[in-house]
């Protein structure tokens, strides 16, 4: 552990803010804040460029590049976002969702998923992709929002155990998704401390 934070302090990021099990690290405050600001970052893009489908930079994740134009961000973010809810779901129900089984947390599988989340994207308007981004994002801040934060599910996991493992990016602060991509968890961080 002492490596790794010496690693992410030359990185700039505290060694409390990465996540390395469903232990929470991220007060449920900071937490609503990281996920408000981290969308917000994201609408921005969008609006300050009205030409989503043309080619933007975005910064590689763990498992590269898959994202070519914000539109593409936009419904990658999106597809995380909805499977994280059907992960709350399916863990509020006492089950676990089929995204949390070994095989699917790969580099191998996470890679096709990001791959076809990115193809299904390309195909909707938007607006509609929009619509989306702020439906899933409203349930989600519901989720973190709720009294259920506290909540044991999953063999005594809690909601925010739970919330920590499946909405931070390896290797990242917690709660931070479209940031990481466009490059702005470093001001957000400092936005929301």
């Amino acid at each position: 552990m002492k490596r790794w934070a010496t690693l992410l302090a030359g990185l700039g990021v505290a060694a409390d803010d990465v996540v390395m099990s469903n232990t929470p690290t991220v007060s449920q405050e900071r937490a609503i804040a990281r996920l408000r600001a981290d969308h917000r970052s994201l609408l921005g893009a969008l609006e300050s460029n009205s030409a989503w489908t043309e080619r933007y930079e975005v910064a590689s994740g763990p498992l590269g590049d898959f994202c070519e134009t914000l539109h593409d961000l936009a419904a990658h973010v999106l597809m995380w976002n909805e499977i994280n809810i059907a992960v709350f779901d399916e863990a509020l129900l006492g089950r676990s969702h089929w995204s949390l089984d070994p095989r699917w947390e790969t580099p191998e599988a996470g890679n096709v998923l990001n791959h076809a989340g990115v193809a299904a994207g390309r195909h909707l308007p938007g607006e509609l992709l929009t619509h989306r981004l702020g439906a899933a994002h409203d349930a989600l801040m519901a989720i973190l929002d709720s009294e259920a934060w506290h909540g044991h599910v999953l063999e005594s996991t809690t909601v925010a155990g739970l919330a920590h493992r499946v909405m931070t990016v390896p290797g990242q602060p917690a709660f931070f998704h479209a940031a990481v991509h466009l490059k702005q968890v470093e001001s957000l961080i400092a936005a929301t401390s």
